[in-house]
């Protein structure tokens, strides 16, 4: 059985004091959850956070990674610096990344590969805009988006590999896809690895939803067949809200 991860997205969003207050009042409210509890963090945060993380149950992980070890690319951090404060987990190709800092399905693929290769655990965005959506794309776009993320792992490495489904449209905009349709989704998604890698392979990928997860609507999202768990925004950086869901 797929353990359910609910992975916390700060975004450009708290300072180092705040992340020790914030957990320090998180640990105790999710200690007894048999779900992964990850809180990805700005960089300037993460050092904060592991250190108040220690002797918790809480996982620690970045938003972003080069796909270089080590160079020329002023204001980057690698995977290799990452693994060195013990980070575990790191976002890739949020949508965000893809719209404002031209994030390609290409550098998402380098990411996935440097991360498995620098020993964190990759957790990728995939998702449709409402265009698409509307235009009847997204499971077109999708499973083209998954299949590129995941081109050239290994079977080990695609098993290990958690998906974000993201829907663009439902990103801090109140809206939520239908947990019929967010479900449908992630089954298209899997389907997809099963197709590639073989469906045992598929049946062990953690795949998320992420877009206005909040402790009103995550019950009723987790409980779904295929939905493993959620990548949440602005209802993460509440220590009680983002309990309730860890909690849900």
């Amino acid at each position: 059985m797929r353990k359910k991860v609910i992975a916390g997205n700060w975004k450009m969003n708290m300072l180092p004091n705040e992340t020790i207050s914030f957990i320090e009042e998180l640990a105790p409210l999710v200690k007894d959850t048999e779900n992964e509890v990850v809180l990805c963090v700005p960089y300037t945060d993460l050092f904060y956070a592991l250190l108040t993380a220690q002797n918790t149950n809480i996982k620690i992980g970045a938003q972003n990674m080069h796909y270089e070890e080590n160079g020329a690319y002023t204001g980057e951090i690698s995977g290799k610096m990452l693994k060195s404060i013990n980070v575990e987990y790191v976002i890739i190709g949020h949508s965000e990344r893809r719209q404002y800092f031209n994030e390609t399905d290409e550098t998402v693929n380098k990411k996935i590969k440097a991360a498995f290769r620098d020993g964190l655990k990759p957790i990728v965005c995939v998702g449709e805009t409402l265009e698409q959506r509307e235009a009847g794309k997204t499971e077109e776009v999708i499973t083209k988006q998954t299949e590129l993320a995941l081109e050239g792992l290994s079977d080990e490495q695609v098993q290990n590999t958690i998906i974000a489904y993201e829907p663009i449209w439902a990103i801090g905009t109140g809206k939520t896809a239908t947990k019929e349709d967010a479900n449908n989704s992630i089954k298209s998604i899997r389907n997809k690895i099963a197709k590639i890698y073989g469906q045992t392979i598929a049946n062990g990928v953690i795949i998320q939803y992420g877009g206005s997860v909040k402790s009103t609507n995550a019950k009723e999202l987790f409980e779904m067949s295929d939905i493993d768990g959620g990548l949440v925004g602005g209802a993460s950086l509440k220590a009680e809200e983002f309990s309730k869901i860890v909690n849900f």
